[in-house]
């Protein structure tokens, strides 16, 4: 007798011979190009959105709702009609192209040398710096929320302790990073990057840099922060986060503290590190102490104090001083 499939074991199809799936969006939608063009569509409005949230509930117009801005003056025009010379010399085949124009300024060498006047603009501008914090989180918020004070707060203590402030220019938690830099007598810095919408720089921003690339906004946010304090965020956030833990696990940054700012909203994604991907080996448990989880801006500013201090010293150094602070604090 022969046994029967299972039929969980069966994997239906459609007509046309291709297999169908269980599986489902994290929204629970069943996923095809249709719902892939949708979801795609309304995140777009949604950080849209979200942006303009954060400028409406600090009493400015966004950006993206402002009129174009009128041109005054004629508009010049070059008759090229008539320079259809064939160039003759090198130079003149640099200087004049004929015949079918390819728009050099979309090609991927173009986009090279665009990239790397990104660079240089980003390290030209910022050569200045010598210790610098980045404050990442939402710009949905206003300042009438809890964490936006928090973020001034500690903007101005970091200020206070000679450190600039580094953002991405933008309304909500960014905004407060920069007014909290103003208020404690440092440069405020912003690293805006361009979107499908006009995203505007919060007014509390001293040196602004404009950026096309995500990647390389996020070198700027590296190499000149000292320590990156995140508040509560959406994907943008959670892309600088683990950006940051990645370049710390990996070895190419050290002493670089990582501060989640919010115990009560950080605290789903921690227990799923702890219980899911540490117990499944995919992480160490050392990798959870690259992060401390505050509520407390003085407690976030004094970490951040204590791990510049330590910069240049060896472990032995350091070791030695731990050693030396445990006997004092035995002796008292």
């Amino acid at each position: 007798m022969k046994n029967k499939k299972d039929k969980s074991d069966t994997v239906p199809t459609n007509q046309r011979g291709i297999k169908s799936t269980k599986a489902r969006t994290a929204g629970g939608k069943k996923l095809n190009p249709e719902v892939q063009a949708s979801a795609e569509q309304q995140a777009l409005e949604g950080l849209k959105q979200r942006t303009e949230e954060g400028h409406l509930k600090a009493g400015r117009t966004p950006p993206s709702q402002r009129g174009p801005a009128k041109v005054a003056g004629a508009t010049r025009y070059v008759d090229d009609a008539i320079r259809d010379v064939a160039p003759a010399t090198e130079d003149e085949k640099l200087l004049q192209q004929h015949g079918p124009r390819i728009d050099f300024t979309r090609t991927d060498p173009w986009r090279v040398l665009r990239i790397m006047g990104e660079f240089i603009e980003g390290f030209d501008t910022f050569a200045t710096i010598e210790k610098a914090v980045t404050i990442f989180g939402s710009a949905r918020i206003g300042p009438d929320d809890p964490h936006y004070q928090a973020a001034v707060e500690t903007g101005r203590l970091l200020a206070e302790a000679g450190f600039e402030i580094i953002t991405g220019a933008g309304p909500g938690i960014m905004e407060a990073g920069n007014r909290g830099a103003r208020l404690g007598g440092a440069r405020s810095i912003g690293c805006n990057i361009e979107l499908p919408f006009e995203q505007g720089a919060n007014p509390y921003v001293d040196t602004l840099v404009h950026f096309k690339y995500f990647f390389v906004r996020k070198t700027m946010f590296i190499k000149y922060s000292v320590a990156f304090v995140i508040f509560p965020g959406g994907f943008g956030t959670l892309d600088e986060l683990f950006e940051a833990l990645t370049l710390i696990q990996t070895g190419k940054i050290y002493k670089f503290p990582v501060i989640l700012f919010g115990r009560y909203y950080w605290a789903g994604l921690l227990r799923w590190l702890q219980t899911r991907v540490l117990s499944e080996g995919k992480i160490s448990e050392g990798d959870l102490d690259l992060m401390l989880v505050t509520d407390d801006p003085a407690e976030a500013v004094q970490a951040i104090i204590t791990s510049y201090k330590s910069l240049g010293k060896t472990a032995g150094e350091q070791f030695e001083e731990s050693v030396e602070a445990q006997r004092h604090g035995q002796s008292q």
